[in-house]
Order: C-alpha cells, then sequence, then structure tokens
C-alpha cells in the first residue's frame, strides 16, 4: 500500500533530549471536528470529504522549543521608548543549538517584500521572525513538499509563508518565516509552546501540466457521471472520493 517513503531525520543531540517529533497530521485532528454530529437530518461540515482530506494529508511538524513572543510592544532602548517586535527562546547553548538548528534565528526584513504585500500589512510592517526547524525532509527522486500552515486548523496567533521545496535534492533544514496576526492582535506577549503544531508537510510529485478551456459538453468525466447525481446525499464520498492513506 505505501509506495513512497519521507525521512524526517534530525542530530543525535536533538533526538536524545527533545520529544516533539513530526507526525502524520490526521492525529491532530480538532476537538471540535470530532465532536461535530453528522447524519441525515443534521448536515454538517464533518460530512464533507474535501474538508476531511484538508485535516488528515501530509504530516505535521511542531514548535521544538518555547518562543516567548513579543508583538509591537512597548520598551526602552538606549533611553528611547519605541515598540518592537522580537522572540525568545529556551535557552541553550550556541554550539548545541547550531548542531540541532533550534533556537534564534536571523529575521527576514521588511525590505524584502513590497509595503502593498499583504504580509507587510498584516505583520505591522515589522520585519518577519523566523522558526528553526531541526528536521531535514527527504523526499523520492521528482517529490517535493509544500509547506503552510495546517490548513483549517491553524493557530490564531502567526502563521508561516507557505512555500515549496524540492525536497529530493535540498540537503538540510527548511526554516520558517512567520506572519504575525496583526490584524486580530494589536500587541501581543504570549509563548507558543514547545510542541504547538505550526507546518503541514505535504509531498507531491513534480509534474509539468498545461491548461485547456473547454465546453462542459466536451468533459468525458461529466460525460460519464450517473443521472441525478447532484441530487444524491454523500455522492461525492460514495461515488468519487478515493482514500487517502498517510503513515
Amino acid at each position: 500500500m505505501f509506495e513512497r517513503e519521507i525521512l524526517f531525520s534530525a542530530s543525535e543531540t536533538y533526538l536524545k533530549n527533545f520529544k516533539t517529533k513530526p507526525q502524520p497530521i490526521k492525529l491532530n485532528i480538532p476537538k471540535w471536528y470530532k465532536d461535530l454530529q453528522h447524519h441525515a437530518r443534521l448536515k454538517t461540515i464533518k460530512g464533507c470529504m474535501p474538508f476531511l482530506d484538508t485535516l488528515t494529508s501530509g504530516y505535521l511538524l511542531r514548535m521544538p522549543i518555547d518562543y516567548h513572543l513579543f508583538f509591537n510592544e512597548e520598551t526602552e532602548v538606549n533611553g528611547q521608548l519605541g515598540k518592537y517586535t522580537d522572540y525568545i527562546t529556551s535557552e541553550i547553548d550556541g554550539s548545541l543549538a547550531n548542531t540541532m538548528n533550534i533556537g534564534k534565528a536571523h529575521v527576514h526584513g521588511v525590505e524584502q517584500v513590497s509595503e502593498k504585500c499583504p504580509f507587510s500589512h498584516k505583520n505591522k510592517g515589522y520585519s518577519f521572525l523566523k522558526i528553526l526547524n531541526p528536521w531535514k525532509i527527504k523526499t523520492p527522486k521528482g517529490y517535493s513538499c509544500l509547506f503552510l500552515p495546517p490548513l483549517n486548523n491553524s493557530d490564531d496567533r502567526f502563521s508561516i509563508i507557505p512555500g515549496i521545496v524540492d525536497t529530493d535534492t535540498f540537503p538540510t533544514e527548511v526554516n520558517f518565516p512567520i506572519i504575525l496576526n496583526g490584524d486580530k492582535y494589536e500587541k501581543m506577549d504570549t509563548v507558543i509552546k514547545e510542541g504547538t503544531p505550526y507546518v503541514q508537510v505535504i509531498p507531491f510529485k513534480r509534474e509539468s501540466w498545461k491548461m485547456k478551456i473547454i465546453s462542459e459538453k466536451d468533459n468525458e468525466l461529466i460525460k460519464s457521471r450517473p443521472s441525478g447525481v447532484r441530487g444524491v446525499w454523500h455522492s461525492y464520498k460514495d461515488a468519487f472520493w478515493k482514500k487517502k492513506s498517510w503513515k
């Protein structure tokens, strides 16, 4: 059944000292979703297979250590009172932090994006903080990984900037710049705890595609659709949906 393998590797030091490890994201389905009732008289999102697939596809990375985050907070520096954004991580010896690739990271300056970029607006114009990731990720030849905030289950304080990496050739860790949720929080003084889910990893095969626009009458998939399928409850799950396996 499992024809492909994705490898997550970390330093021996990290593996010996930290418990947080990648896992299939299906193990992190939110409680509110599990608690939903769903039956013929009460049709809820729990019966929507496309939504379920977002919660169960791929793998999950969790915060490797605590990040004490300050966002748009006032402080005094060199006698000048001003606002700033930064974070403090757990105390780790510098050489060990480098070996494990965790701890404080360099930031990406706001000048790297346009002021019209929605990221910049949401981040209130501050530089983008960065989370160091201790895991190297290896996929089979021809496969890349899509990295994004956990779909339909992300933290409301921050999210990573999504990206695609060719993990069959990239030999080192992928680190994650984050956007802070200035749309919801004017300021924050919060701890993003070790183990907090923050990255969904979806491997996919790289292929070349070409787009074509046609009339519905020429769409063979529609031609083969059973009559009256639009009105059949659970028709997508029963007739079209394919179960995916992530282990």
